[in-house]
C-alpha cells in the first residue's frame, strides 16, 4: 500500500484525461463534454458522501465526548 497510493494518485488523473482527450478524439466534442459531465457528477457524489461521513463521524464523536463528560 504504500507504493500503490502515490502511483495510483498519479496515474487515474492522467488516465481520466488521457480518456477525454481519446473522447474527443473518437467521438467528437460532445462524447468529450457528456463524459466530463458524467465525471463532474460522480466527482461530486463522492466529494458529498466523504463531507456526509466525516460530519456523522464529527457528530458521533461529539456525542462520546459528552456522555464521557457527564460521568
Amino acid at each position: 500500500m504504500r507504493i500503490a497510493r502515490p502511483i495510483l494518485l498519479v496515474s487515474t488523473p492522467i488516465g481520466v484525461i488521457f480518456g477525454l482527450r481519446e473522447a474527443w478524439r473518437l467521438a467528437g466534442p460532445k462524447m468529450a463534454l457528456l463524459m466530463a459531465a458524467m465525471l463532474a457528477v460522480v466527482g461530486a457524489f463522492v466529494w458529498w458522501t466523504v463531507l456526509r461521513i466525516r460530519q456523522e463521524r464529527a457528530l458521533e464523536r461529539e456525542s462520546l465526548e459528552s456522555r464521557a463528560g457527564d460521568r
